[in-house]
Parts: structure tokens; C-alpha cells; sequence
């Protein structure tokens, strides 16, 4: 039987600082990198075979993919990039902080 796995990318710099992000490309945070990993570790636990990949665009989805499949061994893997799978774009309220916006 297949198995569809949603993955969301690990934290990024932005989603540290509680930033709308959207569509800017902000990198994987230091915890963002550990739990793209962990992610990874997860997965090879449950003996789940990824056969096809699929990401945005945007480095922070990219590497978590990347260091998810560098877990399992599957560096090789084709990946296939849309910006269909980019975050919604948030318009003026992009590098905001939402905590101060909501206030």
C-alpha cells in the first residue's frame, strides 16, 4: 500500500523571531536543521521507502528535505520543486512580527 507523508519544514530564522515569513526565504534555524534530522530518523524507524519527492522552492522546505533524505540515504532521490508548495504570501504584513501585529 503507498503512503503519503506532509512534512513541514523544520523552524526557520524567521519562524524564531515570530515573523511573517510567506514567501521570503529564510533559512533553516539551528533547531530547524534538527528536526529536518530527526524527521529523517522518523521515518527510516517506521521503515517507510520514500519513492518520489516534492518541495517548494524556498531553502528552508529544500533543506529539510535534503537532510531528511541524507538520513534515509536517498541523496540520489529526484526531487521535484513547485512553487505551487511555496508558503502563502502575506503582502505587507511579510517580515512583521505577529505578535506585535495582533496587538
Amino acid at each position: 500500500m503507498k503512503q503519503l507523508i506532509l512534512l513541514r519544514h523544520g523552524q526557520s530564522l524567521w519562524n524564531a523571531e515570530n515573523k511573517f515569513t510567506g514567501w521570503v526565504d529564510s533559512s533553516l534555524s539551528e533547531l530547524g536543521l534538527q528536526e529536518a534530522k530527526k524527521a529523517g530518523k522518523l521515518i527510516k524507524d517506521f521503515n517507510i521507502d520514500i519513492e518520489v519527492a516534492f518541495t517548494s522552492f524556498l531553502c528552508r522546505a529544500i533543506d529539510t528535505l535534503n537532510l531528511l533524505l541524507k538520513e534515509l540515504n536517498k541523496n540520489s532521490l529526484k526531487v521535484n520543486k513547485t512553487w505551487y508548495l511555496n508558503e502563502r504570501h502575506y503582502g505587507a504584513l511579510t517580515g512583521l512580527n505577529k505578535k506585535e501585529t495582533k496587538e
